[in-house]
C-alpha cells in the first residue's frame, strides 16, 4: 500500500509540474504578444466639425456598437470582470478626467481604430479594429470627428487584468484578445464608399459581423466560455429560408421568424436595428449571396 500511494504521489507531483512548466510557457508566450511593439504608417484621415460629418459618425458608432463596449456616453466601462478569465476595460473615449481622448492625437487614434494598436505602440485588447480596418477614409474620419465632438466624460478605470485562463485560451487563439494580429497594417482605406442596395456594399457593412460570426460568417463556437454557439448566416444556416422582410423584422426587434427573441448580450439587434434600410437590404443580399461552401 505505501508503494502505491508514493507512485500515486510521485505521479500527482509529475502532473502537477508539468502543468506548472506548461502555464509558465504559455504565460511568457503570451507576456511576448501582448507587449509586442507595432510600427505602423498612419494614413493621414480628415477629421472636421462639418454637420454631415458628424451625422454620420454617430450612425458609425450605433452600428458599429461602440456603445455596447464604452457604455452609452462613451465614458468607458468594465466590460469582462470574470474571476477566471479576469478584467477587460473598455476605454473612456472623451476627453473627461481618465478619458483617452486627452492624449491622443489623431493619428494616435487612427492606429487605434485601424490598427488595434495603442499609443504606445501594443495592442489594444478585445478591441474589434479587425472591423473598423475596412471603413473608407471617409467614414474613419466622421467616426473620428464625432469622438472628438463628444461631451466629456469624467470617468477613471481600472487596468485590465489578465487571468490564467484567458492566458490559456490567447495562447490557443480561442479567444480575440489581441486584434492587431489579425490585420493587414499595410492596407490603406479607399477614399468613400458609396452607400447603394448592393452585395459588395452589404459586405462593406457586414465586416461588424465578422467578430462573432467569422470571416466565413458561419459562426461557431462561443468567443467567452458560457456563451452560446454563434450560429451561421449564410443560406446555409437559418437565413437560408428567411425573407428580406424576415431578415429586417429580425435585425430591428431581435426576433427570429422562427419565434426565438434574442438576448442583446449574445446577438447586438439594439446595434442592427439602427442600420438604414439601404444598409441591412445589402447586408441581406451580400449574405443571401455567399456561396454555400467554404
Amino acid at each position: 500500500m505505501k508503494k502505491v500511494l508514493k507512485w500515486l504521489a510521485i505521479g500527482i507531483g509529475s502532473l502537477v509540474l508539468l502543468l506548472v512548466i506548461a502555464y509558465t510557457v504559455i504565460y511568457f508566450k503570451t507576456e511576448s504578444r501582448i507587449n509586442k511593439q507595432y510600427a505602423i504608417n498612419v494614413q493621414q484621415i480628415a477629421v472636421t466639425q462639418d454637420s454631415a460629418a458628424l451625422v454620420r459618425g454617430e450612425h458609425l458608432v450605433q452600428i458599429k456598437g461602440c456603445r455596447e463596449c464604452h457604455g452609452e456616453d462613451l465614458g468607458g466601462k468594465v466590460f469582462i470582470d470574470d474571476p477566471q478569465l479576469g478584467r477587460i476595460v473598455a476605454a473612456n473615449l472623451t476627453q473627461g478626467k481618465g478619458g483617452i481622448m486627452r492624449e491622443y492625437t489623431k493619428a494616435d487614434l487612427t492606429r487605434a481604430l485601424k490598427h488595434g494598436v495603442r499609443k504606445d505602440g501594443k495592442s489594444v485588447l478585445f478591441m474589434p479594429s479587425e472591423e473598423y480596418n475596412p471603413l473608407s477614409a471617409e467614414d474613419l474620419g466622421a467616426l473620428m470627428s464625432y469622438v472628438k465632438s463628444l461631451r466629456p466624460v469624467d470617468r477613471e478605470l481600472p487596468k485590465h487584468e489578465i487571468k490564467p485562463l484567458l492566458r490559456v485560451l490567447t495562447a490557443f487563439d480561442k479567444f480575440p484578445l489581441l486584434p492587431a494580429e489579425k490585420i493587414d497594417h499595410t492596407k490603406q482605406s479607399t477614399p468613400t464608399v458609396t452607400p447603394e442596395i448592393t452585395a459588395n456594399y452589404g459586405q462593406y457593412v457586414a465586416v461588424a459581423c465578422i467578430g462573432c460570426h467569422r470571416t466565413n460568417y458561419k459562426g461557431g463556437e462561443p468567443l467567452v466560455p458560457g456563451s452560446p454557439m454563434v450560429p451561421n448566416i449564410t443560406k446555409s444556416g437559418n437565413l437560408g429560408k428567411w425573407t428580406e422582410a424576415e431578415f429586417i423584422n429580425t435585425l430591428r426587434t431581435g426576433k427570429t421568424p422562427e419565434g426565438k427573441q434574442m438576448d442583446p448580450k449574445n446577438m447586438p439587434w439594439t446595434m442592427t436595428k439602427e442600420f438604414s434600410d439601404t444598409e441591412i437590404k445589402s447586408v441581406y443580399l451580400f449574405l443571401k449571396n455567399l456561396p454555400a461552401e467554404g
